[in-house]
């Protein structure tokens, strides 16, 4: 180039060259490798490629940009800008060519590889690159003198003009190919499905320009619920969310109760195979409709899940993962059609991206939450525990990253609680307990206030998971549980609100006609033995790095985004530390989910990461049962939480009678 070629300058990218005068912005940046978005191939009607040219002078680059820099607004722009309209100061890159020095901003909009801040997963920036992608071609008509397939001249086109492909068609595209290119002279759209690895293939074709959008799931299928996400594959935005209960519930609310149910009943995997790809298909089909939006425009699923309902939804059985060594048919991802998962309500062509196991008991949604969380980047040595029906445990930082999982059941989401339901409206979420008179205020899901505020009028149906881990850590702090769990009665606690069950006490939190909402006895052990398996796992992988404390600890899952820190640590969930050094990375799995589903290399990066985190098994280590029935005690009979007990009261108490409760204690520790 001369010297006295215009000089371009691109922000936010800072790239910088001199290029021929008359030379259309959008070829500039083609040549600079600039991030300038196009679908229409510089044709002016797909208004990707928009910018700003900043007129005046820019001390930074040593360059003045005069109003002459670009040439003048062409019929083109004019007709777009009429249909349309442009923003204030934004030209097509396509159609303006570069005529003297300028420096052009390409707004986030018209970037590629555009950045989506996710606040919900610790402030991540996503670098949008989805494997899916739509691109407008002008294909050669057939030619009796050069025959050749109308496949093959779509792929010459795709070629020519977007240095894509060669694609592969599914049969499903092949019926239509021939009808949609000669719909608009053999001017068409594709999305074409370019993966990590593997062939391009051809997911759908319109005639001329299509304008409607291309949208991806994003799905973490948990033991209990099914929770997905509905995503713009453009501008990377989550335009909606949906969940519903995992149907595989009725053969057995945990994992090994459904490998058991796969093992004694012939068939019975592929019945629970069945009802959960049906679930995932209706779930689709309501994200859908709920975001405005035809199911066909869904192009995309990417998928998170545990072992077991990995092998379920791909129709393997999985006895094997239900004894050592755990092996799994494959720990590698699976990449497939989602007409093979039978999803048949999204776009027939649709791909299906499932990420990788981490080991036998620590599945796609482990490795998903690493994605997200990134323990492996951790300067101090980090906890992150994924709170489920089987929580999923990760520690780690710069020098080494451990996992395991640990089975904790389903209490922690509300059930085998008695008065127990999900987080829905009337459930009791939050709940504090005066230390003096022993009386409870509460506030339920779908009214702000607190029971004894003004205007509370709310019905109250039951208490849901993070509301059962408030009640029970107010009253270990409020002197109605002693150390041990066990509930006392109406003259060991002063109040009346304990109920005799039995041969054990309950404390009634509300009372309304016949609906008692109580904490029970059993509540009290339901909710012991899953925090117990819980801090056990965690203890085990800070055992394997030798250490008695960590530097911070994150909770995830969709139930650890709303546990109070003070809370869970109160009945030793998790290890002692300063409660500002526990965070919540909400449903970390789902952001993991996303990650992969908006960028293509972070596939990539978590295929290769996986294979760097050590697993730990729980199911073999002798060590489990001792840091198990440790944990028992609320909140360690050992372990002293010097932080936790400078901050709040933990009554020395023992309302143990008869050596019942003390019985049972001997009795678990020589099992």
């Amino acid at each position: 180039m001369s010297d006295t070629d215009p000089l371009v300058i691109f922000t936010p990218s800072g790239k910088r060259a001199r290029v021929p005068a008359g030379t259309t912005v959008l070829a500039a940046a083609r040549r600079m490798g600039v991030d300038l978005d196009s679908v229409c191939g510089g044709r002016g009607i797909c208004s990707k490629c928009q910018i700003a040219p900043q007129i005046g002078q820019h001390s930074k680059h040593g360059v003045t940009v005069s109003e002459t820099a670009l040439s003048d607004w062409n019929k083109v722009e004019a007709r777009y800008d009429e249909k349309r309209g442009l923003k204030a100061g934004r030209r097509l890159g396509c159609q303006a060519q570069i005529q003297g020095d300028v420096v052009l901003d390409v707004p986030p909009e018209s970037q590629v590889h555009r950045q989506v801040v996710r606040k919900a997963a610790t402030v991540r920036d996503i670098r949008m690159d989805p494997a899916t992608r739509l691109f407008y071609v002008e294909v050669d008509a057939p030619d009796m003198h050069e025959p050749s397939g109308d496949l093959e001249r779509l792929n010459r086109a795709l070629k020519s003009q977007w240095d894509v492909g060669p694609v592969e068609a599914p049969l499903q595209i092949l019926h239509k190919l021939q009808p949609t290119l000669r719909k608009d002279g053999f001017r068409v759209t594709v999305a074409v499905h370019q993966a990590h690895r593997g062939p391009a293939r051809l997911i759908d074709i319109w005639p001329g320009l299509y304008e409607g959008g291309l949208y991806g799931l994003a799905i973490d299928l948990g033991s209990t619920t099914i929770a997905a996400h509905l995503c713009d594959l453009d501008t990377g935005a989550v335009v909606a969310s949906a969940g519903l209960m995992n149907p595989q519930i009725r053969f057995g609310e945990d994992l090994m109760s459904r490998v058991s149910y796969a093992m004694m009943n012939p068939g019975g995997d592929r019945e629970m195979t069945r009802v959960v790809r049906e679930a995932m298909d209706q779930l689709s089909a309501d994200i859908a409709e709920e975001a405005g939006i035809a199911p066909t425009a869904i192009v995309e699923a990417v998928i998170v899940c545990n072992p077991v309902m990995h092998h379920l939804l791909l129709g393997i059985d999985p006895v094997e993962l239900g004894q050592a060594p755990f092996a799994l048919a494959t720990s590698d991802a699976i990449d497939c059609a989602t007409a093979e998962l039978d999803l048949a309500r999204i776009n027939a062509g649709a791909r299906a991206y499932i990420l990788p196991c981490i080991a036998g008991h620590v599945g796609a949604d482990a490795a998903a939450v690493a994605l997200s969380e990134a323990p492996g980047e951790q300067d101090e040595l980090t906890l992150i525990v994924d709170v489920g029906t089987n929580a999923e445990i990760l520690l780690g930082d710069r020098e080494r990253v451990l996992a395991c999982s640990s089975p904790t059941g389903p209490a922690f989401e509300g059930a085998q609680i008695s008065s127990g339901q999900r987080a829905a409206s009337g459930a009791i979420d939050a709940i504090r307990i005066d230390p003096d008179t022993k009386e409870p205020r509460f506030r339920v899901i779908g009214d702000d206030r607190w029971s004894d505020e003004p205007g509370f009028d709310a019905e109250v149906t039951g208490i849901c998971g993070s509301g059962i881990i408030e009640a029970l850590a107010e009253m270990r702090m409020a002197g109605l549980i002693d150390t041990s769990g066990l509930i006392g009665s109406a003259a060991q606690t002063g109040t009346d609100r304990m109920r005799v069950e039995g041969r054990t006490h309950a404390y009634v939190i509300h009372e309304d006609g016949d609906r008692v909402i109580s904490v029970t006895q059993g509540d009290v052990r339901a909710i012991q033995l899953a925090k117990s398996a819980l801090y056990a796992g965690a203890r085990l992988l800070m055992d394997e790095r030798g250490v008695d404390r960590v530097g911070k600890v994150v909770l995830a899952g969709a139930f650890g985004a709303h546990i109070s820190p003070k809370h869970a640590m109160v009945l030793g969930m998790i290890p002692d530390v300063p409660l500002d050094r526990v965070t919540s990375a909400g449903n970390a799995a789902g952001t993991g989910a996303r990650i992969a589903l908006l960028n293509r290399a972070a596939r990539a990066e978590i295929e290769t990461g996986v294979r760097r985190i050590h697993k730990v098994e729980t199911a073999i280590e002798p060590r489990f049962q001792e840091h198990f029935v440790a944990a028992n005690a609320l909140p360690h009979a050992t372990d002293p939480f010097p932080e936790l007990r400078a901050i709040v009261p933990l009554p020395e108490l023992s309302f143990n009678q008869n050596g019942e409760d003390g019985g049972r204690q001997r009795r678990r520790k020589r099992r």
